[in-house]
């Protein structure tokens, strides 16, 4: 299986981090999405929407991280992706919230605009107003995450025991960081990503984002 990612992008690590934790074997090939790759014909084929990550087993293509996830785990037989009826169901509607609600908010309305200047608004009241509804929304979100999905007493996402969902949402949140957010007001949060970062491959996955985040690392940020 191949997999057509750019390190820097959040919806290629999950993908990424799971199947290095479990051991899946996959062929990288990169995408270079800063200098416009994905627009370019050779890729446009691959995937017309223009965006990483993509799978391909043989013949088949698959996109969406999400949708990547769920077949990479499935093709395992993964206990991380449960086949009991509504522990899967626990796991899928935890996936949709992560891409529905946190990764709208939390990292296109807040985050990317602040770390990325393609994402930057058209003059600095737009920009401001941008970054300051997108923290007010991501601190609803994050505290929905950290008083009722993860709630005093549960380790993952979906209880005790981690799941793909977890996978997903780390890398969401993680992006976090580079703005120097810290989730202080929200303890349950830090602890369940703290567990997500020990995970053996966390360091090396997300290498190319800690290197980006130091290199931006002196501009002012607004965090939560």
């Amino acid at each position: 299986m191949k997999l057509y990612y750019h390190p820097a992008s959040t919806s290629c690590r999950p993908p990424m981090l799971f199947a290095a934790e479990a051991n899946i074997p996959l062929e990288y090939e990169l995408v270079d999405i800063f200098t416009g790759e994905q627009y370019k014909p050779a890729f446009e084929s691959v995937n017309p929407n223009h965006l990483v990550p993509v799978l391909e087993d043989g013949d088949f293509r698959l996109t969406e991280a999400s949708a990547i996830l769920k077949y990479l785990a499935d093709k395992i037989d993964s206990p991380q992706y449960p086949k009991d009826l509504k522990e899967r169901a626990r796991v899928n509607e935890r996936m949709d919230w992560f891409n529905t609600q946190l990764n709208r908010e939390f990292n296109y309305g807040f985050l990317y605009p602040q770390i990325f200047g393609f994402l930057k608004r058209s003059s600095p009241e737009v920009q401001d107003a941008t970054v300051q509804w997108g923290k007010e929304r991501s601190q609803k979100w994050l505290k929905v995450m950290n008083d009722h999905i993860l709630g005093p007493g549960n380790n993952y996402v979906c209880g005790d025991r981690i799941t793909i969902a977890d996978y997903l949402g780390a890398a969401m949140l993680g992006v976090g960081e580079i703005t120097g957010c810290k989730f202080s007001d929200y303890p349950n949060v830090c602890a369940w990503l703290g567990r997500m970062k020990a995970l053996s491959s966390w360091s090396k996955v997300h290498e190319a984002i800690t290197g980006y985040a130091q290199s931006i690392k002196d501009q002012p940020m607004v965090t939560v």
